[in-house]
């Protein structure tokens, strides 16, 4: 039985239109709603443009967690992914999907990770801080940002004259190959 995905995003939403891209090829699985705290994301333009139900909830939906909750169970909701979601998820929500709630972050956490650490301004403090790699890290979802359990870890290296553009587009890679795969056995597990 094919299981229902809820995507929340803050940004562009590349993560999410390349998972929702994925599982449509696959059929493992159905992405059918991607949620935003941000009312101009691109990410709800994406998710139109894909035929994915999508919705924006104002700050204090996403403090109360109630009107999300209900909307995620209106659409029968198995498993939720953070893809460069950048606010708080609710208690309720959390206790809602135990370990059926997962993140993703640019670095190799614990190191770079917690509030205000997000996307440019993880791979500038990685590079200032001379670092020879990083990564990626998938993990689940809990009440303090970066601190669930650690799924996986994908690493590579940081080079010398690496800008932050170009480490930037070596995490983007590492995430668009394996947050699908990710997904995929954690809702299918062998």
């Amino acid at each position: 039985m094919s299981k229902n995905i809820a995507i929340f995003a803050s940004g562009s939403g590349t993560n999410a239109e390349n998972i929702i891209r994925y599982f449509r090829e696959k059929g493992s699985a159905c992405v059918c709603l991607v949620l935003t705290n941000r009312q101009n994301a691109f990410v709800l333009e994406r998710a139109r443009g894909l035929e994915v139900s999508c919705a924006y909830f104002a700050k204090s939906d996403w403090e109360s967690g109630e009107a999300i909750l209900s909307m995620l169970r209106e659409h029968n909701i198995d498993f939720v992914v953070l893809a460069g979601f950048l606010a708080r998820v609710p208690d309720n929500i959390l206790h809602a999907y135990p370990n059926k709630m997962i993140n993703i972050h640019p670095s190799l956490l614990p190191k770079f990770g917690g509030k205000g650490m997000y996307g440019d301004r993880v791979h500038e403090a990685v590079i200032e801080a001379g670092e020879k790699e990083s990564g990626i890290t998938i993990h689940y979802t809990n009440e303090r940002y970066d601190e669930g359990a650690v799924i996986c870890q994908v690493k590579c290296p940081v080079l010398p004259e690496d800008t932050l553009d170009e480490l930037a587009q070596r995490i983007h890679a590492l995430e668009y190959e394996y947050y699908p795969k990710i997904i995929e056995e954690l809702l299918n597990p062998v």
